[in-house]
């Protein structure tokens, strides 16, 4: 599934969201009947996911209503919102799940292997089924890449699930259980962290990672006619979507307005060719007007 259709990515993520509430409700259940921890806390990494995939999925379809008077960018943000409050909550399961099974290390209680390693290979089945259907959205949209992350989360929960239950059926060690549910909340923490600081960058307005701003004030002081820029603010304002504003100091001569020739056109067809920026802002002015600005 590699179509980047407007509504491809609610497609994935509604499919994922199905996936997993699917597997959770199988978890949850073999958790009680069989009191692993593990199990419970892959159980609760996925009921936090499935959460997690429906915020992604609302926001996903308030990113297509367009934009108003009040909202000029539309609500495309809810989608990096959302991005960051799975990985929140994901910090908040991991820390869960670590005191948990360190309090449980010293008398870890009994735990039937064969039912574990039956519902380790059901989860890890479905996380699977679900990362196949989120593959590929992920480099296009933050929202998904935090769905992704998630699911991939979730599978690697299901990996340890299934070592605990090797473990336990061949040896008999019954402390394998807590300690598969300390990796689990070692493998979703450092990821959530990631996804959480990349959501923090597009939310306080950092400049896109794949850009660098030295080389966009180059390419427009290299546009003829432009004598000097200042005031150069580069953003994600979602996933995909970047945008530049400007200001371009033009010499007296340069032409300013509209047409082949004008400093303008020149300066967002650098923009667009060199850098893939299609939403510029740009003012020009002459050099007595940059002495009236205030500082930003």
């Amino acid at each position: 599934m590699h179509d980047h259709a407007p509504g491809a990515g609610r497609r994935r993520l509604a499919w994922a969201l199905a996936i997993t509430v699917g597997v959770l409700l199988v978890e949850a259940v073999g958790a009680a009947v069989t009191g692993s921890l593990a199990l419970l806390a892959d159980a609760g990494h996925m009921a936090v996911d499935a959460l997690g995939l429906t915020a992604a999925l609302v926001a996903a379809m308030l990113a297509r209503r367009p934009p108003s008077l009040h909202r000029t960018y539309g609500l495309g943000r809810a989608e990096v919102l959302a991005a960051a409050l799975n990985a929140l909550v994901l910090l908040a399961v991991a820390g869960f799940v670590a005191v948990e099974a360190v309090s449980r290390l010293a008398d870890p209680p009994p735990v039937p292997g064969v039912p574990l390693l039956v519902l380790g290979a059901l989860g890890l089945a479905g996380n699977l089924a679900a990362l196949a259907v989120l593959a590929g959205g992920d480099r296009h949209d933050l929202n998904l890449r935090g769905a992704l992350l998630e699911v991939a989360g979730d599978a690697l929960g299901s990996v340890a699930v299934l070592a605990a239950a090797a473990v336990v059926l061949t040896t008999g060690a019954r402390i394998a259980d807590p300690i598969a549910s300390l990796l689990i909340a070692a493998l979703i923490a450092p990821r959530a962290l990631a996804l959480l600081r990349d959501a923090a960058h597009v939310l306080l307005e950092g400049a896109p990672r794949h850009l660098d701003p030295a080389a966009v004030h180059r390419a427009l002081r290299e546009v003829p006619g432009v004598h000097d820029v200042h005031h150069l603010h580069l953003w994600t304002i979602t996933s995909g979507r970047h945008a530049v504003s400007a200001h371009l100091v033009v010499t007296e001569t340069a032409r300013v307005h509209c047409g082949s020739a004008s400093v303008l056109d020149a300066a967002g067809d650098a923009l667009h060719r060199l850098f893939g920026l299609t939403h510029s802002t740009l003012q020009l002015e002459h050099g007595q007007h940059a002495e009236h600005e205030h500082p930003c």
